[in-house]
């Protein structure tokens, strides 16, 4: 009945929750530095994890892309700056929204099933069975997730980057009155090679963060399907606010504002 006892029994969780997400991270990075890799299982992560999530990737994109051009020209049109328009939108678009919105996408695609599948391996007793043969689970289950999460992050990433500056080109020159060449001369004089790559290095954390959390809470489901079930939710929650809280910290570390 006590409040703070209450306070402090969730606080007391949350730092033990902290410390098991630690060692695991210490645990899967050990393991991806050391031999056996498997390529295959890595390759076939890449295709899950990167070439099946480019469709919703760049729809997300392109309407995000669409949607920004059409609110700054609206809102720089009270001021007489509607040219700033092709500017704001490149920068948007490759510094923050691209990789976030990669990032969220995948977290919501990616971390659930990676979750629900390394959970009902859990409850099922298959990643015992995996150490009953000798292979370490982290290593089989875990590194090939990470190592094609981190590098295909970065590729989904630089293609919304381009399907969401198309969205505002079209919606710029179809509807605003912007002349295309204008427009993309405009995008290329403006975009340096600096924002270009803080929003890919902003992605491969992502990916590692994606993978981490869902592979995480895949490994410590229990009860049956209830329990995979919580997995998946809180693969894909925790997922999102550590994608949103790291960019902040990015951001302020790549563009040193901090």
């Amino acid at each position: 009945m006590n409040p703070f006892a209450a306070i402090g029994r969730a606080v007391l969780s949350l730092l033990a929750e902290i410390g098991r997400l630690a060692l695991f991270t210490g645990r899967s990075l050990k393991a991806l530095a050391s031999p056996p890799f498997y390529l295959r299982l890595t390759l076939q992560q890449f295709v899950r994890i990167g070439y099946l999530s480019v469709p919703v990737v760049g729809l997300t994109a392109l309407s995000t892309g669409a949607v920004l051009a059409l609110q700054i020209y609206l809102g720089g049109n009270r001021y007489g700056a509607e040219a700033i328009v092709p500017q704001i939108v490149v920068l948007g678009i490759t510094r923050e929204l691209g990789p976030v919105i990669a990032g969220l996408m995948v977290a919501g695609r990616v971390a659930a099933a990676i979750a629900a599948e390394i959970g009902t391996m859990r409850v099922t007793e298959q990643i015992d069975a995996l150490t009953t043969l000798s292979t370490n689970p982290v290593k089989y289950l875990v590194v090939p997730r990470l190592v094609a999460a981190v590098i295909s992050m970065p590729i989904l990433t630089a293609a919304g980057d381009s399907i969401g500056v198309f969205g505002g080109y079209l919606v710029a020159t179809q509807n605003l009155g912007f002349t295309g060449s204008v427009y993309l001369k405009n995008t290329v004089d403006f975009a340096t090679s600096a924002d270009i790559n803080s929003g890919l290095i902003k992605a491969a954390v992502f990916g590692f963060i994606v993978a981490l959390m869902g592979c995480y809470n895949g490994f410590n489901s229990r009860g049956g399907a209830q329990g995979v079930g919580a997995a998946t939710t809180n693969a894909v929650v925790s997922s999102c606010i550590l994608i949103l809280a790291t960019d902040f910290v990015l951001t302020a570390l790549l563009f040193h504002t901090a």
